[in-house]
């Protein structure tokens, strides 16, 4: 008999290698689903969250895992109540979240799952799912007790299926792109000392990260602001822990000894899995953005890697590089009755103020909501 055990903040500390042997013998095996993806959200992005984490095990033997949070209620977004939801969702970048669960134990483990979900009162908007994400069975499992099931397409992931060989793949780009990439090379090397750098000693990690962050701050500064360099601190335990596994990827493009542009990626399984980037402005008349990251495909291929994924985003540059693309969708499940009735309203109404844009409530209406929500009135 399968038993399901809630996993306190402690104890997920300790489950890196249980965590990872797990995810390795599931249909779920990507880069976001590790445990130091997600541990490392968790200490730098779980804020006001509570831990929801349920492990599944038989005979001890852990056969799966539901890596939930709960997120609290956010009264000037409209939203009144509690909801399950994915670690790593939110501005930290995770694509192709999921339950992980040993192949062979799908069914089993589901239905323990569902079991336990079944008992608790909250909503569960769960993101970043693939097409095949395992979590999509969790909504036909909840409908016969009354749950009522929503889903909607939020992204696109464009990714390059790589051939073996580097000039295979320069054959297959449009011909515009490929001279373009080919002329800025010949220019580059022309004109100066080219290096295309890859960290892998942890010395050398602290100082290009800090690199990149300043050059992806550098192009920013005049559009906006980017979610990226605000994550320093996510970013710094997140490449220290990559490193150590060999995952890591962050190149750095130098031309006469000085960095002209950084790339940030990581290589988990056959997959790199493309992150950031950042240029110095003063060599952007170079297109060194473009050549670093043409530079980067050209290294997957070398090291082996199958696919090159530029993860969630449909920025025209990336359509440059390929044309395949996989969607990402989101599945809410509102529990029975008048409780999930008011969740879907919520949603609804909070979704619809945000398109019209603006803060939704004005202060003083969200501090008084507050203050009858803790009063109990």
């Amino acid at each position: 008999m399968l038993k399901v055990e809630p996993i306190d903040v402690e104890r997920f500390a300790g489950m890196a290698e249980e965590w990872n042997a797990l995810l390795l013998a599931s249909a779920s095996d990507r880069f976001f689903l590790t445990w130091e993806w997600l541990h490392t959200w968790w200490r730098h992005h779980a804020g006001r969250r509570r831990l929801f984490l349920l492990a599944v095990r038989s005979e001890g033997e852990l056969v799966a895992l539901a890596p939930f949070a709960l997120a609290p209620r956010q009264l000037d977004r409209l939203r009144p109540f509690r909801s399950v939801e994915f670690l790593g969702t939110g501005t930290a970048g995770s694509d192709y979240l999921d339950l992980i669960v040993r192949r062979g134990w799908e069914d089993e483990a589901l239905d323990a799952l569902l079991a336990h979900l079944r008992r608790q009162p909250d909503m569960l908007e769960l993101r970043q799912l693939r097409p095949d994400a395992l979590a999509w069975r969790l909504a036909a499992g909840l409908a016969p007790s009354g749950w009522i099931s929503r889903q909607a397409r939020t992204h696109v992931c464009p990714f390059i299926r790589l051939p073996p060989r580097w000039d295979s793949y320069l054959a297959a780009l449009g011909s515009a792109h490929r001279y373009n990439l080919q002329r800025r090379l010949r220019n580059l090397h022309r004109d100066h000392d080219v290096r295309f750098e890859r960290v892998t000693a942890e010395e050398a990690r602290g100082p290009a990260l800090a690199r990149l962050l300043e050059l992806h701050g550098a192009r920013w500064r005049g559009r906006g602001r980017s979610e990226f360099t605000p994550q320093a601190s996510f970013h710094e335990e997140l490449s220290r822990r990559a490193l150590a596994r060999g995952w890591l990827r962050l190149f750095e493009l130098r031309l006469d000894g000085r960095p002209a542009a950084s790339l940030y990626g990581f290589r988990y399984g056959d997959t790199f899995s493309f992150f950031q980037s950042g240029l110095d402005p003063a060599f952007a008349k170079h297109s060194v953005g473009l050549v670093a990251m043409g530079l980067a495909i050209k290294n997957a291929i070398e090291d082996g890697a199958a696919e090159y994924d530029m993860l969630h985003g449909d920025e025209a540059y990336k359509f440059l590089w390929t044309q395949e693309t996989r969607a990402l969708s989101r599945l809410e499940l509102y529990p029975p009755l008048l409780h999930g009735l008011l969740c879907q309203r919520a949603v609804t109404m909070g979704r619809a103020a945000r398109r019209l844009g603006g803060r939704l409530l004005p202060a003083a209406v969200a501090d008084r909501l507050r203050e009858r929500m803790a009063s109990g009135g």
